[in-house]
């Protein structure tokens, strides 16, 4: 009988043959995806807890879920993404809040974060070759009350949130500059009504950025979809992909290694798609020939790729990444009260 690694090579050469046939590389598409990091969020190892206080969220931020075993301190949290990040393959990245700080038994308030309240991040992701990115935190504190911070039309209130912007794109570049990476500063916010506004245009010329979250990634349509944009629009070196969700009735670490493997997956799909031969089809007006093409490309042994493109990154193939995890469930997390 075949090794799992003699079967995996050979399910894969043929795989090889079959896109080669479309004139895909699968070479090609596995060393651009080894290049693509994926921004792994903190706030799933807690539910978005955070080290301030421990108090109830608020801001319109909720997890769903009591699922045991949460990280509690920093460096449970860091030895559960540490566990995650070895179950997916390739190098990634993680992205912190502002809540996330370390002060060292004291309360700092958020519009006097430093770098210094972040260095066990640093430290912690240069040892490993990871990049940080980092988010400003405007949620779950009194100043958030009334689901207004950077649009509040109290002064006192948006100087509040300004400044803690401004200590957070200090401590970003901080971040940055001792990683050798680019940090990506993401700004989400609150602010909003759920009712109808009478006003709905001074909230707007005071903030004009949105963005929303989701649930554990799954490999639907939708994010085949995305994948699929960004590579064909040649996008992959000016993208910054980060995940955003938070689910605590399933094992975090779980959740973790789900969403991320799936965006990485939905990637691969996308860089073995033989989008030449489509586009051509659509150039030439051809739209038959392109929805033919579309449809026989679905079965193609995509899972034979993913495969060896796990076993070469060192990190578990199919589901034997859930038997680890489980062990981990066992013995480190289950002793968590």
């Amino acid at each position: 009988m075949a090794s799992p690694s003699a079967r995996i090579e050979k399910a894969y050469q043929i795989a090889k043959e079959q896109y080669a046939d479309y004139g895909v590389d699968t070479e090609k598409a596995m060393d651009a995806l080894a290049r693509t990091p994926i921004s792994l969020h903190c706030w799933q190892g807690d539910d978005c807890g955070g080290f301030e206080s421990g108090g109830a969220l608020t801001g319109g931020i909720q997890a769903t879920g009591n699922y045991p075993g949460k990280a509690r301190t920093p460096e449970e949290l860091r030895a559960d993404a540490d566990k995650a990040l070895s179950l997916i393959p390739g190098k990634h990245r993680f992205n912190l809040h502002a809540m996330y700080a370390e002060m060292g038994g004291r309360r700092v308030e958020r519009d006097a974060l430093e770098p210094r309240h972040f260095q066990g991040w640093i430290d912690w992701a240069k040892e490993r070759g990871l990049g940080l990115d980092f988010n400003p935190t405007y949620f779950s504190h009194p100043k958030a009350a009334t689901n207004l911070t950077l649009s509040s039309y109290d002064e006192g209130i948006r100087k509040f949130w300004v400044d803690h912007t401004q200590c957070c794109r200090r401590i970003a570049a901080e971040m940055g500059k001792q990683l050798g990476t680019p940090c990506v500063n993401n700004i989400w916010i609150p602010d909003g009504m759920k009712d109808t506004p009478a006003d709905r245009k001074a909230p707007r010329e005071n903030l004009n950025r949105r963005w929303d979250s989701d649930h554990v990634v799954i490999l639907n349509d939708d994010l085949r979809a995305i994948a699929e944009e960004i590579v064909r629009g040649g996008f992959l070196g000016r993208v910054h992909i980060g995940l955003d969700f938070f689910d605590a009735s399933i094992n975090r670490v779980a959740a973790w290694t789900i969403g991320t493997r799936n965006m990485i997956r939905a990637l691969l799909t996308a860089l073995l798609e033989p989008t030449e031969l489509l586009r051509r089809a659509e150039h030439e007006g051809d739209f038959t020939g392109r929805l033919a093409l579309q449809e026989e490309i679905k079965t193609l042994p995509i899972g034979a790729v993913w495969d060896q493109y796990c076993a070469r990154q060192g990190v578990p193939v199919g589901r034997a990444w859930l038997d680890i995890v489980r062990a981990y469930e066992k013995d480190v997390l289950a002793k968590r009260k």
